[in-house]
């Protein structure tokens, strides 16, 4: 009898696995320019979450506290475990993924607007204007009545060194004050020493005088610190309030004549390295200052 040939069994095909989707943030129009340097070292939870551009160091802890964080399949229940290389994030059982490169924003901000994420007062807020994510922060602030340029990013390291009282970083403003400022008055604000209150003293100033109408004085002022109300506190100081303030260049950035207040941009790279050089070398002039 011929016997049939044994009945060869089928090869099983691998089940494909479920693909994991991204968690999505906060969508964003500015571009994204390489981190310097780039992502990687071991860091904790909430940090790493912030850095991806989901949510602020805060809201990590909140989401970490609720159960809805795990590190390689393992739920997680305190902001400061580390992330390492190789770690699978997850957040609501959606992967989580470095973000790449930086943000930044030229903003013409325009009076009545805080430059914080929450108010309690519901005031508006910058970040109602702009479509950035949650870890995109303001490089130093201004008070809800001062105008003019603001910048934000979300590279950590360059706001420290930009911001930092030892950087010196200068930025300039435009003030109409009330009143006609005296030469004697000029001499004293860039002399420096005034008591302004808080335990302050005002710092030494480059000030000019730009034109003077109707009992009000235009002034063109520089300074190297963003101390809150400076600016404010030192005119009242001498007599002189003031009725209008905008800031018009923060170090080599210098606010666009033709750009409407409330309207925002992304930084150029030229721009960004202006930045960079400006701290790592912050005795180079550039053309802005």
């Amino acid at each position: 009898m011929s016997s049939k040939p044994a009945h060869k069994p089928q090869k099983q095909r691998p089940q494909k696995q479920p693909r994991r989707k991204s968690l999505p943030g906060t969508r964003k129009s500015a571009p994204k320019y390489a981190a310097e340097p780039s992502p990687g070292s071991p860091e904790r939870i909430n940090r790493y979450l912030a850095h991806c551009g989901l949510c602020s160091r805060r809201e990590a802890d909140r989401w970490i506290q609720a159960g809805r964080v795990s590190i390689n399949g393992q739920l997680i229940e305190a902001p400061g475990v580390i992330v390492k290389s190789g770690d699978t994030v997850m957040v609501d059982d959606k992967l989580v993924e470095p973000q790449q490169g930086h943000t930044y924003i030229l903003y013409n901000k325009p009076k009545g607007q805080l430059c914080s994420r929450l108010d309690k007062k519901k005031r508006p807020l910058i970040y109602d204007f702009i479509d950035v994510a949650p870890n995109v922060q303001s490089i130093g602030r201004l008070d809800m009545d001062t105008e003019g340029l603001l910048m934000l990013t979300d590279d950590g390291a360059l706001t420290r060194a930009l911001t930092h009282p030892a950087a010196k970083v200068p930025r300039e403003y435009r003030a109409r004050v009330a009143g006609i400022v005296e030469l004697e008055t000029l001499a004293k604000l860039r002399r420096g020493g005034m008591d302004i209150g808080r335990g302050d003293t005002s710092d030494a100033w480059e000030v000019t005088v730009d034109s003077e109408s109707a009992g009000h004085t235009w002034l063109n002022i520089i300074i190297l610190r963003g101390r809150w109300r400076e600016v404010r506190r030192t005119l009242e100081e001498c007599g002189h309030p003031v009725r209008r303030l905008m800031r018009t260049r923060f170090g080599p950035i210098k606010l666009d004549e033709d750009m409407p207040k409330g309207t925002w941009r992304a930084l150029n790279r030229g721009e960004i390295r202006k930045l960079r050089d400006r701290v790592i070398n912050p005795d180079a002039k550039t053309d802005s200052d």
